[in-house]
């Protein structure tokens, strides 16, 4: 097994024997996840296939070999595990879950789902060119059928991952890996960490890679991203094109579904990185016990090597005694008993300044380039991390404060306004809170705030969504998010009344408009000089899902387009207010 790296190191031995097998996390009783055919949007790659990318060199690996590896008590006998078509001359090249994205050669996984099998696809996977399929016993008829030899296990979901990582020769271990997870602060943490890791590669010419909410980059090469962390088999897939194109580093998002719905399995992270733990969730996890659980799994001995954990969070110092493997802690509030804190820290409209005080009294002076006071977590945990793998301190934060921004996140929209427009990602109360006061902070006059719900998601933070809206904005703008299949005047209703039960002497004016783009419209009509147009909930998405048809929306676009047509309507007036004609007309339960 590898140890911790350095960005600069070549990695392990390719020709070393792969590593036992790893046990899968994901725990008795655990969901069945996604179904096998799931929509996959086409990627950036140059490949005429469909999916994330693959390697373009892969080495043959016999499926009697890869029988072995599933259970190593058919060693002996590996047709043990294998029935169906001949498999003595079989080789795997690939793998997959979308029955869609298969090449020829690649293992077909039919993964049993909440609503069909992915077996009910196995003849489209074969007409494509799949030699053998991954299933569990309700699959194994159909795929039997085929006449492809099957692999059947009891939990193939739970045994993907380690067969991708050995289909693709473990690329992980050829990568520097550093896994950030926590409720908020993920994608920013990542991006701040790519920055270190770039600045380090600099002088060797070496590429890093990212994996994350927003997008998958390959040095600087961007693929669109369908979900937070990807599934098992196109995460080593992407793994294998990282180390196939001289990536040495990577740092990625691990969500709690990754880690219970096994997306991870197959990976041990270098560093693996805690930010905070608040109520998300709640519609995939019982309780916050079980959400807290899903989170640990990445600090236990069969995920990680070490950890770096936010000694200011209440989880986070829980899971300091908990955790299987070393931890190295930091304090954004400046704790003396955290191994890294945040010292002289100076907020400012555009970013932070602060001194990081490391072990034995070293100082590094750091900065994060994002507003708001979880921003100098965000970089302080990322510094931590960095500096946890073997990089230089100076040069890590360095990297950290030249990164340009995060997509999405405080994002300023600039149409040549003299207020500050703002578009953030904000999409759970803890997270709307701070951004508000983040935002307070450095607003002179008045904050006019947009915010909604997605629908088909946890419906218990609604209430606190729409209570803190109405508590911290000056107009706070109930609009629709992702309603998805649910009726977005029923979201409305409930973050709605979370407003009303703000006492009318705390809460701003709160308008309700269904419409996000006129709800944006709404906020961008009320500002004036030095105010600051707040939108939040949808950060870098491009779409929203209405009904199960999701159209282009993009709030940077939207929002930059109200206040160009707002100027217009200025100049057209000769004024610098609006007529009062012109004023958007909502229902409003308070002024402030």
């Amino acid at each position: 097994m590898c140890h911790v790296r350095t960005i600069t190191d070549d990695g392990c031995n390719p020709k070393a024997p792969p590593p036992p097998p790893r046990p899968s996390l994901r725990g008795a009783g655990a969901p069945p996840g996604t179904l096998t055919a799931v929509p996959q949007a086409d990627q950036t790659s140059p490949e005429s296939f469909p999916g994330p990318p693959r390697p373009a060199r892969v080495t043959p690996v016999p499926l009697a070999e890869l029988a072995r590896r599933l259970d190593a008590d058919a060693a002996e006998a590996p047709e043990a595990l294998l029935s169906g078509g001949p498999a003595d001359t079989a080789y795997a090249t690939g793998i997959t879950h979308d029955s869609r994205a298969v090449r020829p050669g690649d293992i077909y996984a039919a993964l049993p789902g909440a609503r069909l099998h992915g077996a009910d696809f196995v003849a489209q996977a074969q007409s494509l060119g799949a030699v053998a399929v991954l299933t569990d016993p309700g699959g194994t008829e159909r795929a039997e059928a085929t006449g492809l030899p099957v692999l059947a296990v009891p939990d193939p979901r739970g045994r993907m991952g380690e067969l991708a990582a050995t289909v693709y020769g473990v690329p992980g271990d050829a990568l520097l890996q550093i896994g950030i997870t926590g409720t908020s602060g993920k994608t920013t943490t990542a991006y701040l960490v790519d920055g270190g890791l770039r600045r380090a590669a600099e002088k060797d010419g070496a590429l890093t890679g990212l994996i994350g909410t927003v997008e998958s980059r390959i040095g600087d090469e961007r693929i669109k991203s369908e979900r937070t962390t990807p599934e098992a088999t196109d995460l080593q897939a992407l793994f294998a094109v990282m180390r196939e194109r001289g990536v040495r580093a990577v740092s990625m998002e691990v969500s709690s579904h990754a880690l219970v719905l096994g997306r991870v399995d197959g990976c041990v992270f270098d560093i693996a990185v805690f930010n905070n733990l608040s109520p998300e969730h709640l519609d995939f996890h019982p309780d916050m016990e079980d959400y807290f659980q899903a989170k640990r799994q990445l600090f236990t001995r069969a995920r990680s090597r070490a950890g770096v954990v936010n000694f200011d969070d209440e989880y986070g110092f829980r899971l300091i005694s908990e955790s299987e493997v070393p931890v190295t802690t930091f304090s954004a509030e400046g704790h003396p008993d955290a191994d890294w804190r945040a010292e002289n820290v100076e907020v400012g409209p555009l970013g932070s300044t602060f001194t990081a005080v490391g072990p034995g009294g070293q100082s590094v002076p750091a900065s994060a380039p994002l507003a708001g006071p979880f921003n100098v977590a965000n970089a302080l945990a990322a510094l931590t991390a960095l500096v946890a793998a073997g990089l230089d301190p100076y040069t890590a934060a360095d990297g950290i404060g030249a990164v340009p921004g995060v997509p999405g996140r405080l994002e300023r929209v600039d149409a040549g306004q003299d207020y500050l427009a703002v578009v953030d990602y904000a999409h759970k109360p803890d997270a709307v809170e701070s951004v508000l006061y983040a935002i307070r902070k450095v607003t002179e006059g008045q904050v006019h705030a947009v915010l909604g719900c997605g629908g088909d998601r946890d419906p218990h933070k609604r209430t606190a969504m729409g209570a803190a809206l109405a508590r911290l904005s000056d107009t706070a703008v109930l609009t629709s998010d992702n309603p998805r299949s649910e009726d977005p005047l029923a979201i409305l209703a409930t973050m709605l009344g979370g407003a009303a039960e703000v006492p009318t002497h705390e809460r701003g004016t709160v308008l309700v408009e269904e419409d996000r783009a006129e709800a944006i419209k709404a906020a961008v009509a009320r500002a004036d000089p030095g105010d600051t147009v707040l939108v939040l909930g949808k950060g870098h998405e491009q779409g929203q899902d209405i009904a199960g048809v999701i159209r282009p929306f993009d709030d940077n676009d939207v929002l930059r387009t109200a206040i160009r047509e707002r100027a217009a309507v200025h100049e057209q007036h000769g004024s610098t207010t609006f007529p009062a004609a012109e004023t958007p007309h909502r229902t409003d339960i308070q002024n402030r």
